[in-house]
């Protein structure tokens, strides 16, 4: 199926029909946050009939960036869109980790990172390039005996994820201001950010964690072809101060 341009609707109809949204998910919404926005504005505002609607591929809370929204027949383009190389830029903080491997748990411990120097991050960098396998982080979307991970681990009850296998295409240090540390990276599908930022420090026997993400790339489609959630609902004729745009929580 040959997809359309993206963003390349020119009506509501359009967009029940079938089309490909890029938006760049703001933070602090999962990606279903945007698909249920998406979905009910539509309903609520145009009284649309029932349509299908999906994202092509998950994007964390508190990640920013490429998020690729299917609808109508273009669903049955998702499979096929998650299978894209993903690219990321972002920050991982030397000094201290974190039950999730970002910021939505809490920084604890002291980790040595003071003596590490720019030869040795950029090495160490490089030893994550080439296919293997990864430990996804507890707090994940994976699903454990038929339930998503983050729900036990949010309880405090143990989970074990199998690893999965995963390529790293590149892994480019773009900035040293340490505790942080400024990164570019291309990926496979199922990669997890997170685990690269946990054992990035883990490697330099130290600890570290995920401060900031931002998706770029979802391939074939770019952060420079995406659009916010605002320009979405101006295009379509919601109003700016709709409650629609508010933070889903």
């Amino acid at each position: 199926m040959q997809w359309p341009p993206p963003n390349s609707f020119q009506s509501v109809k359009n967009i029940v029909e079938g089309t490909i949204l890029v938006i760049d998910k703001p933070l602090g919404w999962t990606s279903f946050d945007v698909v249920n926005k998406v979905k009910g504005s539509l309903r609520r505002h145009f009284n649309v009939p029932p349509f299908k609607i999906g994202h092509a591929g998950t994007l964390d809370p508190l990640a920013t960036g490429v998020l690729v929204i299917c609808t109508g027949r273009f669903t049955k383009s998702i499979e096929t869109i998650m299978g894209g190389e993903k690219e990321y830029t972002g920050t991982i903080c030397l000094g201290k980790t974190t039950a999730s491997y970002d910021l939505e748990t809490p920084p604890e411990g002291e980790f040595p990172f003071l003596h590490l120097t720019e030869k040795q991050l950029r090495e160490n960098a490089l030893t994550f390039v080439g296919e293997q396998w990864q430990q996804p982080p507890v707090f994940s979307a994976k699903k454990v005996n038929g339930k998503r991970a983050y729900e036990a681990a949010r309880k405090g009850i143990a989970v074990n994820i199998p690893p999965a296998r995963i390529s790293i295409g590149e892994f480019e240090i773009t900035g040293i201001w340490l505790p942080e540390i400024q990164f570019r990276i291309r990926c496979s599908k199922g990669t997890y950010i997170r685990s690269i930022a946990h054992d990035f420090g883990a490697r330099l026997n130290s600890g570290s964690h995920l401060s900031n993400l931002r998706r770029t790339l979802s391939h074939p489609f770019s952060v420079s072809n995406s659009i916010s959630m605002e320009e979405l609902y101006s295009r379509i004729g919601i109003p700016a101060g709709s409650k629609s745009l508010q933070k889903p929580y």
